[in-house]
């Protein structure tokens, strides 16, 4: 028996819904269990570009509120939560695609060894 959809939570619809499948959150009732943040994290490990809008929709949604009520202070914290998420993830993903290439070959700024 499979549980209410993402999709049925105020302000996310298919796409997060089918990021969230993607990344093992099959439900809403997974993801209000999980929390904005651990789901978040599994969306950027699952390899969702970051995107500070969809971190704090996600954030709002849960608490049943508009998207766009996050402001002042509030915003501010979630920006930090956000920045630090990314940072958690991207310094962990080795480089891809044409990045690896480049520095397989020394043209990858060393200081940009991970995305």
């Amino acid at each position: 028996m499979s549980g209410t959809p993402i999709s049925s939570i105020r302000n996310l619809g298919p796409a997060m819904e089918g990021a969230c499948i993607n990344a093992g959150i099959p439900d809403a009732e997974t993801l209000r269990e999980i929390g904005a943040d651990a789901a978040y994290g599994r969306l950027l490990a699952q390899g969702t570009k970051p995107h500070f809008i969809g971190y704090y929709v996600l954030h709002m949604a849960l608490q049943g509120r508009p998207w766009n009520d996050c402001r002042g202070k509030e915003k501010e914290a979630l920006r930090l939560r956000f920045d630090a998420l990314v940072a958690e993830h991207t310094a962990q993903a080795p480089l891809s695609g044409i990045e690896a290439i480049l520095d397989e070959i020394g043209v990858v700024d060393p200081g940009k060894k991970t995305r």
